[in-house]
């Protein structure tokens, strides 16, 4: 079985604009000793070599303190020995991606609709990641989808983890979580800081204070869910 994620969820995407990749280790180091449970290595820029030599480096550095997951490459994650992969709504199935990492592989499915959570929830993410929260340097431009989407994807029966992204704050992290998610994703807030661990901590504690006020989330298994949901999306079942 696939590890469970931690509730409340602190996860770190790492990207080579915001940190550059000589400096990501001691960044990484700095972020999982304040907090940080989950660590993406996204790096889209990098060959094959050159990301699987970073990803070997997190996973020394890391030291089982965090989950590791690379970005789209689950021949980069299995080579390194991470503990899963991140995909995104147009890459592998995640059918494939376990093939090739094995049943005990953590995987995540980036969406941003309630119809794109249903189809990686119905084909066997263990978590989703859910976006745009808030407006982010990262997508200038780009109209964020607001906490709302993710009540609108719990309302349609999705009952697998979920972590928001795009723009969390310490101040604006309880908003996600009372919409249903159970915890952020965090590129710029944590990587630009001067210093990487005390903001990890200080996101990390807003996430804990509010998982203090809120019920506990029950989530189904993965297989279960799925199960549910496909006979959800066929019509033999009603949503909740």
């Amino acid at each position: 079985m696939p590890a469970t994620l931690p509730y409340p969820c602190l996860c770190l995407v790492t990207d080579r604009t915001v940190c550059p990749p000589d400096e990501l280790p001691q960044r990484v180091a700095a972020a999982v000793a304040g907090g940080v449970d989950l660590v993406q290595l996204r790096d889209k820029e990098a060959p094959g070599g050159v990301l699987l030599e970073q990803a070997w480096d997190l996973r020394e550095i890391i030291q089982g303190r965090a989950l590791l997951l690379v970005n789209e490459r689950a021949d980069v994650a299995l080579a390194a020995g991470a503990d899963g992969v991140q995909l995104g709504e147009m890459a592998l199935p995640v059918d494939e991606a376990r093939t090739i990492l094995g049943p005990g592989a953590v995987i995540g499915r980036s969406v941003h609709s309630v119809p794109g959570a249903l189809h990686a929830a119905v084909n066997g993410a263990d978590f989703l990641l859910v976006g745009t929260m808030f407006a982010t340097r990262s997508h200038p431009g780009e109209e964020p989808s607001g906490p709302g989407l993710l009540s609108r994807i719990a309302s349609a029966g999705v009952a697998i983890p979920m972590l928001g992204i795009g723009g969390i704050t310490a101040e604006n992290v309880a908003e996600v979580m009372a919409s249903g998610a159970s915890g952020a994703a965090v590129i710029t807030g944590i990587l630009a800081s001067e210093d990487p661990e005390t903001a990890a901590r200080r996101l990390k504690s807003a996430m804990l204070d509010t998982a203090a006020g809120n019920p506990s989330i029950e989530y189904e298994s993965q297989p279960a869910a799925a199960h549910r949901l496909a006979a959800q999306v066929t019509g033999d079942v009603a949503p909740p």
